[in-house]
């Protein structure tokens, strides 16, 4: 052992320390292992930092991560995929073929790999060979939505409904991208009655993504009627739907012509109501969002209307400035035909004969079938009453409370404070 004294110079103290080292004379085996282990490790370090790199830029450049670490068989197993979803030639596919083969010796587990191969054979029609790999693909993650919508399609082929919506099910839960693709014909697949109803015991246990396919089916169904048909059964089964699905719905059908499907449905989701007569009469008990069979205040350039609640009941508002004049407030009717009456009670309308209010009955196809004015609500105290007759070629109709332009400085104001239409009893004149 040789001592090395360093001494500290310069200190008004002339401390002198003395700092031993102690110098071992080694084997030339003993340099050449660690030149070995050094080596080693700098080849980890290197393989670890090309690892790095390489799944840095995986997603999006797939092919030059592969070239950075050729051997890592979960990069390999992803450039499979990206192969076969691009493979336009045979020669695309037998090369997707041996990048997953490739991968798998790689990594046993690279279920890309195995998903590609799947699809493979699924593509030659090699059905027992997909299923086989399909079902070792779904041991090893039930994420890869691939693998997923290959199990799903073999099961539609073998017409196994429980088994294709239990995977749906699973996609649907673990991949944020399978409801655009599986939500679409999802939708489309409620046409069938058997789908419908093993989708409804589904959407009862409510999954996760329940509320998100609800709210789709009912603004893009896109058999309206067969979406009708799957929120009823759900509304039955007391499963809670977005506060908007009635009106979404029932405008639907009623836009397709379908007014007697859109009123089965109001009647369903709304207890009690009778197709002889109007609903609501008070404005106080219609629903946040109205659909056509409620209430719906209309509003327009110079014309502002709502419908206010309270404890005591409701009421109906309009305004409408100078010479300004429209429909304000409508509800649809499905009526059979026949004699009704319609009246109600009116406050603060003041206006000319010619500039009064007026409620008009018309055919869905725009044809007015009775007209009645309301008079100002200074005369028998606001009551107004009318007669109106149904023809039998008039299923649906519009009820709708009109104001016409007036010349006073302050425009059009009233409120109406019930109105209700009701058939017609024998002994009322005709």
């Amino acid at each position: 052992m040789v001592t090395v004294v360093i001494s500290r110079l310069g200190l008004k103290s002339k401390l002198n320390m003395a700092i031993p080292f102690t110098f071992t004379k080694r084997m030339p085996r003993e340099w050449a292992l660690r030149g070995v282990l050094a080596i080693g490790a700098a080849w980890l370090g290197y393989g670890a930092v090309n690892d790095s790199i390489a799944y840095a830029i995986q997603g999006s450049s797939t092919d030059r991560a592969h070239a950075i670490s050729p051997s890592n068989g979960r990069i390999t197993a992803l450039l499979s995929n990206k192969t076969i979803q691009s493979a336009a030639t045979v020669e695309g596919l037998v090369r997707a073929d041996a990048l997953a083969r490739m991968a798998l010796k790689q990594d046993a587990s690279a279920v890309d790999a195995v998903a590609t191969l799947a699809l493979i054979a699924q593509g030659r029609r090699d059905n027992q060979t997909a299923r086989r790999l399909f079902a070792y693909s779904d041991n090893l993650s039930r994420r890869d939505l691939r693998t997923r919508l290959g199990i799903i399609e073999e099961a539609v082929a073998r017409g196994d409904v429980p088994s294709v919506l239990r995977n749906y099910d699973i996609a649907l839960r673990t991949s944020r991208l399978a409801g655009d693709i599986l939500f679409p014909v999802l939708s489309s697949a409620i046409a069938d009655a058997a789908v419908r109803k093993q989708l409804i015991l589904m959407l009862a246990t409510v999954p996760p993504w329940s509320s998100s396919f609800i709210s789709y089916v009912t603004m893009q169904g896109p058999d309206t009627q067969a979406t009708a048909a799957l929120l009823r059964a759900l509304y039955q089964q007391r499963i809670v739907l977005p506060t908007d699905t009635a009106a979404i719905i029932i405008d639907r059908l009623i836009a397709q012509n379908q007014g007697s499907a859109a009123w089965t449905y109001y009647a369903t989701v709304t207890p009690n109501v009778d197709p002889r007569r109007s609903r609501d009469p008070s404005f106080d008990k219609g629903p946040d969002v109205p659909s056509a069979f409620d209430w719906k205040p209309l509003q327009d350039s110079g014309i502002t209307t709502s419908v206010q609640r309270n404890e005591g009941g409701g009421v109906f508002e309009f305004a409408a400035a100078t010479s300004i004049g429209g429909p304000v407030l409508r509800q649809m009717q499905v009526l059979p035909p026949g004699y009704y009456v319609l009246e109600g009670q009116s406050a603060e309308i003041d206006q000319d004969g010619a500039a009064l209010p007026y409620w008009s009955l018309n055919c869905l196809s725009g044809r007015e079938i009775g007209r009645i004015t309301v008079p100002n609500s200074g005369r028998n105290g606001g009551r107004f009453a009318g007669r109106l007759t149904v023809p039998a070629d008039c299923p649906v109709q519009d009820l709708t409370l009109v104001t016409r332009g007036s010349d006073k400085v302050s425009g059009t104001t009233g409120q109406i404070l019930q109105t209700a239409l009701r058939p017609a009893q024998r002994s009322e004149p005709k």
